[in-house]
């Protein structure tokens, strides 16, 4: 018996499986019993060093710094997305003096670090911390939204442009209503995944002195000692790991609800049965 991809594997080759996935979660539960007792010999499960968060000013920071790291993340999505929307159409463009300045430009802005971007910005415009977190975050992440979107596009068979200049559609015209929402909804994991990856790159927002939540925690550790270093910097990780899978969750949602949308569409545009004819 053999499936499509592989063959079944045998009783040997189950039998190894098994063993190695036996092995491979001993270890793992050894490395997570190792640093655990390690953490416990340096006192860092005492009481007293958790009852921080027990002060409404620890909260306090740490919420302050939540907005401004959303405040952030939200503003720069905002814009990135659209404007990597127009370097996409423009990337694609039938004519070479647009398609490859901006092939030169997409390819400059993602290989310049953000931080370089975010402290471009700050010292030669002489902006604010946020101004100048948000248009390095922007210029970046849009260069990536638009690879990811022209990439989406690439993958749609060359039958859906086709048919829609047959029809009498301009080249604009079939980018926009029939190819770009089938590359967004093909590509949606992937941007999902670099939205996430802009929430984080928020953190670099402290080189430009932009008080983020890592801004945050780094001034309470200095402020409280280094007794409480794994303590806050613990937390600040459960903040970053819950707001990512949140909006994972919400990206999920926008897309199963655009699946079931189209999916209407298209089956509200199917003919009724012709009855047949009676002689």
């Amino acid at each position: 018996m053999s499936s499509v991809l592989y063959d079944v594997p045998g009783p040997k080759a189950r039998r190894v499986s098994l063993i190695g996935s036996v092995l491979g979660s001993v270890l793992i539960l050894g490395l997570v019993a190792w640093i655990i007792t390690t953490l416990a010999e340096q006192g860092i499960f005492q009481g007293q060093r958790w009852a921080i968060f027990t002060r409404g000013d620890v909260w306090s920071l740490l919420g302050n710094g939540v907005l401004t790291t959303l405040s952030a993340a939200a503003v720069a999505a905002v814009l990135a997305f659209p404007l990597g929307l127009l370097l996409c159409l423009l990337r694609i463009s039938d004519i070479a003096a647009i398609r490859i300045p901006t092939r030169i430009v997409l390819e400059f802005l993602r290989g310049m670090p953000v931080v370089l971007m975010m402290l471009f910005v700050l010292l030669v415009f002489a902006s604010g911390a946020f101004t100048a977190v948000v248009a390095g975050l922007v210029l970046y992440n849009a260069a990536v939204f638009a690879e990811i979107i022209r990439a989406g596009i690439q993958s749609l068979p060359k039958g859906q442009r086709e048919a829609g200049l047959t029809v009498g559609l301009t080249s604009f015209q079939s980018r926009m209503i029939i190819e770009l929402p089938q590359a967004i909804r093909r590509m949606m994991p992937s941007l999902v995944a670099q939205l996430v990856v802009l929430l984080k790159d928020t953190s670099l927002g402290y080189i430009v002195s932009y008080e983020e939540l890592l801004r945050k925690v780094q001034i309470m550790a200095d402020f409280l000692g280094p007794d409480f270093l794994f303590p806050i910097f613990f937390v600040a990780a459960a903040i970053y790991i819950a707001i990512n899978i949140v909006v994972s969750r919400i990206a999920v949602w926008i897309e199963r609800r655009g699946t079931v949308k189209a999916a209407g569409g298209v089956a509200k545009a199917e003919p009724e049965p012709i009855e047949a004819a009676v002689p």
